[in-house]
């Protein structure tokens, strides 16, 4: 395999954030593709198997295009440029980057990361209900919460309602102090932790007081009706059947619902069943209902989360069945047991 080299310009205000805190990223490019590279006076000079030099070269631009966007170079931006030079969507990172949902109340840009999230949010534009499916870090949670509060601002809806059950995560809470709010507050604050992010305190408190956004359990859901809102259900993985069937038949007019869950990490009894489980089951035929799975290639917290997440699905992968006394089951034995 013949070794080629190439130099690519860097823009001298860029050449920090592209090349990482000691050239961290450079050394990650260098170590996935066995490239050499060497950055000094605003040029990068790559040196490598043709093949490796090219994708080197697409990665190092991407995010040299990226940069000038305005973005802050973090790992994961390098983690995904490199996974998917692989591929033949290397340049979907630039048509990604362009689709900017709000921004927060320091006016950072709100945007999908990975293809996965790009699918998951123009599934919320096109479809009545929307269920994104997948592992903690995959930013399900915060894009609903930023098409709802954009819906919103623009007027396409009247009030964002959020709701999740209240359930503890394998815990027993005991009796909580205070009043009924006080005691549901814990198990809703992720939600008021993304409102306060992208809206503000604030503007949060002000459209509260006049019901225009509420959060509240599950529980609450019931025997309503909800014409022009904004629907969100987190942790769906927790409900029941029949929790979850109760809160879809409340779509009214104009409102849109997302569901969104990760099917394994389930609060409930062992014994009993998910109505996420249920649902993405019964309702994958219907064509105003969409289903997004993002899987850990969309994990955009701390690298060392994506991580996580693959090393336990690779465990669950290999997991054998097992009985109610906790002994594997092997082929031979449920033979003989049928």
């Amino acid at each position: 395999m013949s070794v080629i080299e190439t130099i690519i310009d860097i823009p001298v205000e860029h050449e920090k954030n592209v090349c990482g805190q000691f050239d961290s990223y450079l050394k990650k490019i260098e170590r996935t593709l066995h490239v050499t590279m060497i950055a000094r006076d605003g040029a990068l000079k790559l040196i490598g198997p043709e093949q490796m030099v090219k994708k080197g070269k697409s990665v190092f631009s991407n995010l040299i295009e990226l940069s000038k966007r305005g973005n802050i170079i973090t790992e994961q931006n390098v983690d995904y440029a490199l996974s998917l030079s692989f591929t033949e969507s290397d340049d979907q990172i630039l048509e990604i980057d362009k689709d900017i949902i709000c921004r927060t109340i320091n006016g950072k840009p709100v945007k999908p990361k990975t293809i996965g999230q790009k699918q998951y949010v123009d599934q919320i534009r096109k479809k009545i209900i929307v269920f994104g499916i997948g592992p903690a870090g995959t930013g399900k949670t915060y894009l609903a919460m930023a098409m709802a509060i954009q819906a919103f601002k623009n007027g396409e809806v009247n009030r964002i309602i959020l709701t999740r059950p209240a359930i503890e995560a394998g815990e027993k809470l005991g009796f909580l102090p205070g009043d009924l709010q006080s005691k549901i507050d814990p198990y809703l604050r992720p939600l008021y932790d993304a409102l306060y992010q992208i809206m503000g305190a604030e503007s949060y408190l002000h459209n509260a007081e006049k019901g225009l956004i509420e959060v509240a359990p599950l529980a609450y859901m019931r025997g309503r009706t909800l014409d022009n809102a904004y629907i969100i259900l987190d942790e769906a993985q927790n409900t029941t059947p029949a929790q979850m069937k109760m809160f879809l038949t409340r779509i009214g007019f104009g409102s849109k619902v997302i569901v969104t869950g990760d099917q394994t990490q389930k609060d409930l009894p062992a014994s009993a069943a998910s109505g996420l489980d249920m649902a993405k089951r019964i309702l994958n035929k219907i064509d105003d209902i969409g289903f997004c799975q993002l899987t850990s290639s969309d994990v955009v917290r701390h690298p060392l989360v994506q991580k996580i997440v693959q090393a336990y699905e690779e465990y669950e992968s290999r997991k054998e069945p097992v009985d109610k006394k906790g002994k594997i089951f092997t082929e031979r034995k449920a033979r003989n047991d049928n």
